[in-house]
């Protein structure tokens, strides 16, 4: 394996990198602001130079210093190179640099949704001046309005260009461009063309300033006041990688986290901005009853007495095959396994099936490689595989349709359903309302729709964002996350909890807190080895230290 020194640390690589790809894949830190691994090099902000020794084969490849210093972001590693980034050349060229940079540069720091995890204020610190010598009026820039989720503050702006390049090989949409000379150069959209495509959000996670901005986060929140749990997209299938950042059981922002085998560097606006659900005013509040035609307010123990009550009343009445359960592609495996397990437990044939998969139109991928897909639920693969493993044939596990059908036969003898949703926005159609009619329907929901209201039993769901699990994505990538809040909804309970809850209650468990490890580990090889959580962590607590004043 080959291998270079940086600041006098060895680092391995293999293949043909750059030098500050290896740097950073062996954790040494050198200053950066226009690279990013997902685009093109430009080698535009200068910060990276560094002196360089590589072995000349023309001289017995004894180490020769290049006279000049190079960008490592632009300059191939070879075995044997020996780079010096802390020099003093070196450190004039940081100090040059970022002296540079902050000419024009407002003192915004105070005020700037950026601070906290700006690279131009710890790049200032570690490596710029202690004080400015520009004694001259700094240039004034505009805040432009770019597009539906972004504001440009173009006097913060550094010309690192990755907006711009993202727009171009990323997403292809070219909105954003480069205007003007010198100290007038400035980023901006094309007239009439706004930066409005579905990836648009990203523009704003990879400045390395405070130049482009989301507007939904603007103003709501210091950053170091967050907390970053890396999760799963609990909206579509395309299981995009993702951390909440969340304070006080409140999700402020959606940021992608790094998987190359899954979502890249990125993640699209539909995943980053919907989330929103989780926050509803209209989120189902308490366990809800049926009492002489009007719904009335019960507590979990009596909400479970008439589920199971009313489950075995119809089985002794109807006989096997009277029971049946609708599992929400929302859920995940875990809670779809618990479900099913419940109702098997009470009939042991009773049927079992997954809720409606919602397509929004097709599949779009992105020349960058990032694909937005039509499937707009994060588990029907994986809630179909679990209750398959309840089963001695996969085919008795229905498609909605076929449950629609199966239940609106008039020779059907379901007289009991168990139903979940989770979805949202409303899922619920006239049909199934209809094939649920004259059948008791106990139901776990989180938001209103058509069933809520004439359940016979209601029970308050959790989102994803509330609960741990695990999703099978599109690929048929198994990957497991942790609940990132705690509380939002007082009373309601997650879907797994519910099902230990029930099953407790038939005597098929002991009563206890749901834990979807554990599950995990009673189910087995039904998920074929669940991918944990990266190296990441499970949670990332902000490093800004506080004293009492």
């Amino acid at each position: 394996m080959a291998k270079i020194t940086i600041d006098g640390k060895e680092c391995h690589f293999e293949g043909k990198k750059m030098i500050i790809q290896v740097a950073n894949e062996n954790g040494v830190e050198i200053p950066q602001y226009c690279y990013h691994p997902g685009m093109s090099i430009v080698a535009s902000c200068r910060i990276c130079l560094a002196e360089v020794a590589s072995p000349n084969p023309r001289n017995d490849n004894k180490l020769e210093l290049i006279p000049k210093l190079v960008p490592t972001c632009q300059t191939p590693a070879a075995d044997g190179m020996v780079v010096t980034t802390n020099s003093p050349k070196s450190i004039a060229n940081q100090k040059a640099v970022m002296e540079y940079l902050l000419i024009n540069h407002p003192l915004d720091c105070p005020v700037c949704d950026q601070a906290g995890e700006c690279k131009l204020q710890d790049f200032s610190f570690e490596y710029g001046r202690s004080e400015s010598r520009f004694l001259e009026d700094k240039i004034k820039q505009p805040k432009k309005d770019i597009g539906e989720h972004v504001y440009l503050y173009s006097d913060r702006c550094i010309m690192c260009s990755r907006c711009v390049r993202f727009t171009k090989e990323v997403t292809g949409t070219k909105e954003i461009g480069i205007f003007g000379r010198g100290s007038a150069e400035q980023i901006d959209i094309f007239p009439g063309k706004p930066l409005n495509n579905e990836l648009s959000g990203n523009v704003v996670d990879i400045c390395p300033v405070g130049a482009l901005l989301d507007k939904d986060f603007l103003f709501t929140q210091r950053v170091w006041f967050l907390t970053k749990t890396p999760s799963i997209d609990g909206i579509t299938a395309s299981g995009d990688n993702i951390f909440i950042e969340h304070n006080e059981d409140r999700i402020y922002r959606i940021k992608p986290r790094t998987n190359l085998e899954v979502n890249k560097w990125w993640t699209s606006d539909e995943i980053r901005y919907g989330w929103k659900f989780v926050h509803s005013e209209d989120r189902l509040q308490k366990p809800m009853r049926q009492q002489l035609g009007t719904p009335v307010e019960a507590d979990w123990d009596r909400a479970y007495a008439e589920v199971v009550d009313n489950f075995r009343k119809v089985v002794s009445e109807k006989g096997a095959g009277s029971l049946a359960v609708l599992v929400s592609p929302m859920l995940t495996c875990e809670e779809a396994w618990l479900l099913g397990k419940f109702v098997k437990a009470i009939d042991s044939q009773a049927t079992l099936a997954v809720g409606p998969v919602p397509i929004q139109g097709e599949d779009k991928t992105f020349p960058g490689g990032y694909t937005i897909y039509a499937e707009k639920c994060p588990n029907s693969r994986g809630v179909r595989k679990a209750l398959e493993s309840l089963v001695s044939d996969p085919a008795q596990v229905l498609n909605y349709d076929d449950f629609l059908a199966k239940l609106s036969d008039k020779a059907t003898t379901v007289g009991a359903v168990l139903v979940t949703g989770n979805f949202p926005s409303k899922w619920t159609t006239k049909e199934l309302t209809t094939a649920l009619s004259r059948k008791f329907v106990a139901l776990i929901d989180t938001l209103p729709n058509d069933l809520t209201a004439k359940a016979d039993v209601l029970m308050p769901g959790k989102t994803w964002a509330e609960k741990g699990g695990t999703f099978q994505n599109v690929q048929g990538r198994f990957q497991v996350f942790d609940p990132a809040l705690k509380r939002v909804v007082e009373l309601a309970r997650s879907e797994g909890q519910i099902a230990t809850d029930l099953l407790a209650a038939i005597g098929e468990g002991a009563r206890g807190a749901y834990d979807d490890h554990a599950v995990r580990q009673q189910m087995g090889d039904i998920l074929g080895g669940a991918v944990e959580l990266p190296a990441c962590g499970r949670h990332a607590e902000a490093d800004m230290q506080y004293v009492e004043l």
